[in-house]
């Protein structure tokens, strides 16, 4: 049979996209991926570990990490690479970010803000490596670059969490996700970069 470890973040990720975090438990993922509990204890040492794996496997950080070792060399294609990427996270199966991000935002203190913490630093880093070349040449404004990063992907998230809602309401008529990637990478470039620097290359 496949590692314990495997099949137990195979089994936690699904038992999260079907029913959210709070059904993952340690024993209901034992049961899932038919290990022993102690053995969970020893391969994550606890819950929250085991979620630290689920959002390692299936969050966008591994696709960013990927990124910065041949980044774009061209802003707005740098942009447009990261909404692809975070478009892919979310539509990754099992889906499992949007169910990570509704129990951080109701729950800062809770297992998925500890999980998220334990990345933030990678997360951070590899943003930085993609975005700050920019603003070293003189692009992009010198922002900080938390902000960078919640000016690029505020909207996207909020866009990718309210479409369920919003997708049978079809006089909206929202745009492909393919276009809204274009949409999304032209209005954060125009809303970054300098304005005696629109338009260059």
């Amino acid at each position: 049979r496949r590692p314990v470890r495997e099949r137990a973040v195979e089994a936690a990720a699904q038992l999260v996209a079907e029913r959210g975090l709070g059904a993952m438990t340690l024993d209901a993922v034992a049961e899932r991926a038919a290990c022993s509990l102690p053995s969970l204890h020893t391969v994550f040492d606890g819950r929250d570990g085991l979620l630290g794996a689920v959002y390692e496997r299936y969050g966008p950080l591994p696709d960013l990490e990927a990124l910065t070792a041949d980044p774009p060399e061209r802003l707005e294609d740098t942009v447009l690479v990261l909404y692809q990427t975070v478009i892919t996270a979310f539509d990754r199966e099992p889906r499992v970010l949007p169910a990570i991000l509704a129990d951080l935002f109701s729950r800062p203190d809770g297992p998925a803000a500890r999980a998220m913490r334990a990345y933030l630093p990678r997360f951070f880093d590899s943003l930085a490596r993609l975005l700050l070349p920019h603003v070293e040449t003189g692009r992009v404004r010198p922002l900080p670059l938390p902000v960078l990063v919640q000016l690029l992907l505020g909207p996207m998230v909020t866009h990718i969490l309210t479409r369920p809602v919003l997708e049978p309401m079809r006089s909206l008529d929202l745009p492909p996700v393919n276009e809204l990637c274009e949409l999304f990478a032209e209005a954060y470039v125009r809303a970054v970069t300098r304005p005696e620097q629109r338009g260059a290359r």
